[in-house]
């Protein structure tokens, strides 16, 4: 047994923010909690401090907010010794959920989703990028001019996997006895992309999985010398990286599936989910795209939706209907990128299914191009138009509560006013010398 436990929480970025503790320390806080500095909830992903947030700041001095141990969430560590692994929940000082802990905004439409009679499984695949890179290289190197860890577009090749045997059995080993289990590991097109299928699992578990994924995916690669990039599209001229999310929902009674009928065509069911993705997609898309870099993935022709569409068995549209059999029968949330936070997307698109499912609501006819449906409710083009839309959102303010929207929608200002304030290479390379 290892003398040291690991204790993390993830922020409103997906950031997985912890400390190792001792033997002794671990033992007493599974008792009795435990502080921890709600500056997680105070800076960005930069560690830079937000000057335009109520809930903490200089005017709080940054006090400790008082967190438990969950004892399920226990793992091991396989690449570090098999030290154990915990995620913390964060709660107010009268003892309620932290309503802006993104663990505690899934849990809430979880709750709502039990009173309805189902439970949500889930599960999300991500495509990620491999580079040849350290993190001072990158830096050293301005972020361009990267080696990818191969090069060309060559998607679903048992060639280039072959050839990163040691890597590519590390990952679906080592994150298998990480509780972390994949269905497929495969190459994208693209040079170093590779996509990864988590296996589902009931809501909560299947968002810490998925967020649990990106950083061991992060610590396994470096271990191989090798960093790995989740970032929706981090080059112009190559295929951005999305963050599907698959999700059903099964009856708490019968334990039945109920998006498919017996003989495994789309139930009613189904079709209420999609319309209610559908109908508040706009207004949550800050939730599904949550950077300034997001929005340069969703774009026409580039595998990724621009629209509120859905389709059977289609991958141009942003929900993927997937009738199948009694048991695989689900939907897929094709809009997210892998820079999502699984927690706050799953959230998203659990409460606006529900939402539907309660209203009965009938989803437009599906589509075979959604690049080429002119009638379609358009998507925010970028960050501060979906913000604005989250912000004056009564749904989101019903579905997660007051404290988290008016919190999450200040941060993601605060992005977009860090992204206006950049001068970029675009703009040098544009006007220096012409203008």
């Amino acid at each position: 047994m290892a003398a040291h436990v690991k204790l993390g929480v993830f922020d409103l970025d997906g950031i997985l923010r912890g400390k190792y503790v001792s033997r002794d320390k671990f033992e007493s806080a599974a008792q009795s909690g435990l502080g921890f500095c709600d500056v997680i909830f105070g800076w960005d992903s930069s560690d830079v401090l937000y000057d335009n947030v109520r809930y903490t700041g200089w005017h709080t001095g940054y006090p400790d907010t008082h967190a438990r141990i969950d004892l399920s969430t226990k793992r091991t560590v396989p690449w570090e010794d098999s030290t154990e692994l915990y995620l913390l929940d964060l709660f107010t000082a009268n003892g309620d959920r932290l309503p802006l802990a993104p663990r505690n905004v899934l849990q809430r439409v979880i709750d709502a989703a039990a009173r309805q009679g189902v439970e949500a499984r889930m599960s999300a695949e991500y495509e990620f990028w491999l580079f040849e890179e350290t993190p001072h290289s990158i830096v050293e190197k301005n972020y361009t001019g990267l080696r990818n860890l191969s090069p060309g577009m060559f998607g679903y090749s048992i060639l280039r996997s072959s050839a990163q045997a040691p890597l590519m059995h590390d990952l679906l080993d080592q994150l298998a006895a990480f509780d972390v289990e994949l269905e497929g590991l495969h190459t994208e097109t693209g040079p170093g992309v590779y996509e990864a299928a988590i296996a589902v699992d009931t809501a909560l578990a299947a968002a810490d999985k998925g967020a649990l994924f990106k950083t061991a995916v992060k610590e396994i690669a470096m271990r191989h010398g090798l960093m790995a990039c989740f970032m929706a599209k981090w080059n112009a001229g190559l295929p951005g990286s999305g963050g599907h999310i698959h999700q059903s929902l099964w009856d708490t009674t019968t334990r039945q599936n109920v998006f498919v009928k017996p003989d495994g065509t789309m139930a009613d069911p189904m079709r209420y989910y999609i319309a209610g993705l559908l109908e508040h997609m706009p207004e949550l898309m800050v939730l599904y795209c949550p950077t300034v870099n997001s929005y340069k993935r969703t774009v026409p022709g580039t595998w990724a939706p621009v629209n509120a569409t859905w389709g059977v068995d289609n991958r141009t549209v942003a929900v993927r209907a997937l009738p199948g059999g009694v048991k695989s029968g689900r939907v897929e949330m094709r809009l997210t990128g892998a820079d999502m936070n699984p927690y706050l997307s799953m959230a998203a698109s659990l409460a606006s299914g529900l939402d539907g499912m309660a209203r009965r609501l009938a989803p437009p006819e599906p589509v075979t191009n959604a690049y080429k449906v002119g009638t379609a409710r358009p998507l925010p083009s970028n960050l501060l138009e979906a913000t604005w839309l989250f912000r004056e959102s009564a749904f989101a303010r019903k579905a997660f509560g007051d404290e988290f929207v008016d919190h999450y929608a200040a941060t993601r200002e605060w992005e977009w006013r860090q992204y206006e304030k950049a001068v970029t290479n675009w703009e040098l390379e544009r006007y220096f010398e012409a203008i």
